[in-house]
């Protein structure tokens, strides 16, 4: 039996230090670390991936309810603006119509743009008009445009007043 014992033996021995024992023992460690590391990240993937979808819901869900709102805060932030910005274009407009106001209840001012407007003359003072020798051409022209048709005018007008914008 001791015989048996120490050949057994001898053999274990042997068979440890062989390589196919070596590298199946190294296998076996192997695959056990791998499993336990895929466990362990299948454990964490698991709770990780719970609490990123009720993370990622509560954000979606606040992003859709604050957009609305939002979006209506910068509208009427810029409706504000807009409002002001009128608000200070009618206050201009009231100064200067109040300084032409003032200026009108001056009589030269009156007197001067009644003579500039109206070509007033004062009493003993004689009036006269220079006419412009282009702007006699320019009536010509229009008298030749009472014996057109009456769209062709029209058309005339629109591209004057497009040539006068440019």
């Amino acid at each position: 039996m001791k015989g048996e014992a120490e050949s057994q033996m001898g053999v274990k021995d042997r068979d440890r230090f062989s390589t196919a024992t070596r590298l199946r023992l190294l296998g076996e460690q192997t695959a056990a670390r791998v499993y336990r590391s895929q466990t362990k990240r299948q454990a964490r993937r698991s709770r990780l991936t719970g609490r990123a979808a009720l993370l990622a819901l509560v954000l979606c869900s606040m992003i859709v309810a604050l957009a609305y709102p939002m979006r209506q805060y910068v509208s009427q932030r810029a409706q504000i603006s807009d409002l002001q910005r009128q608000q200070e274009q009618a206050r201009k407009r009231v100064e200067q119509l109040r300084d032409l106001k003032a200026r009108w209840q001056d009589d030269s001012y009156a007197e001067q743009q009644i003579r500039l407007r109206l070509h007033y003359v004062m009493p003993g003072e004689t009036g006269y008009i220079v006419v412009d020798p282009g702007t006699a051409k320019q009536s010509r022209i229009d008298l030749r445009a009472a014996h057109r048709p009456w769209y062709a005018n029209i058309w005339d007008g629109v591209d004057k007043s497009d040539a006068s914008d440019q």
